[in-house]
């Protein structure tokens, strides 16, 4: 079977370079929020009404109330409006300031994102990688089932972890990249309903024998 850094340059010679998620850390930690249980497409209408508003300053001088009324499109609003209040919080105690955030080991800041409520392993992974460039590599459910469907028998997401990040150098933009290329082909091809008829991997695929 295939090691972690193979399959990533499968992907690679499949879809190219992917794209990143945004160059602006808050716009990560706010939609990586709102992105929760809903549609891309929403978090996109929802992010291009508030335009050139979308700082952590301008957020934080929201009441609960027009948070709730500005994100009602993505779902569990009041949830979505608690968690991001808290967020912001956190991010103000760096003094929204994301180069002092780089600076702070990413155990430490991985914790802290995890005490916040609402914000759980995968949205904390997200975070760390794509707004401020920490190597904690993403575990989500499009990632346990492609690897289920090519046959690897994970236990738990450690040992997913574990597969990912002992074959491949330790970069925040590879762990990025990575993830938006098993984004792209579950959503594609991999979905819970999969295209195997078309589908790249048809010929590796356990989903398929």
């Amino acid at each position: 079977m295939l090691n972690a850094n193979e399959l990533y340059h499968v992907f690679l010679d499949i879809y190219c370079k992917p794209r990143w998620w945004s160059d602006d850390p808050f716009t990560v930690m706010f939609q990586a929020v709102l992105v929760q249980n809903t549609s891309w497409n929403s978090v996109e209408k929802t992010c291009s009404a508030i335009q050139n508003k979308l700082t952590p300053e301008y957020i934080s001088n929201l009441s609960v109330e027009e948070l709730e009324i500005l994100i009602r499109p993505c779902g569990f609003y009041k949830a979505k409006a608690r968690t991001i209040q808290t967020l912001v919080t956190w991010f103000g105690q760096y003094d929204f300031n994301s180069e002092i955030v780089q600076k702070t080991l990413m155990p430490k800041l991985r914790k802290e994102l995890l005490s916040i409520r609402g914000i759980g392993a995968e949205t904390a992974d997200v975070i760390l990688v794509y707004a401020f460039y920490k190597p904690s590599f993403i575990i989500d459910s499009y990632t346990r089932r492609l690897l289920l469907r090519l046959g690897y028998n994970f236990y738990n997401d450690a040992a997913i972890r574990q597969f990912f990040e002992t074959d491949l150098p330790r970069d925040a933009q590879l762990y990025g990249w990575y993830h938006w290329l098993i984004l792209e082909h579950c959503i594609s091809f991999c979905r819970k309903s999969p295209k195997c008829d078309i589908c790249p991997f048809r010929e590796k695929c356990k989903q398929l024998l």
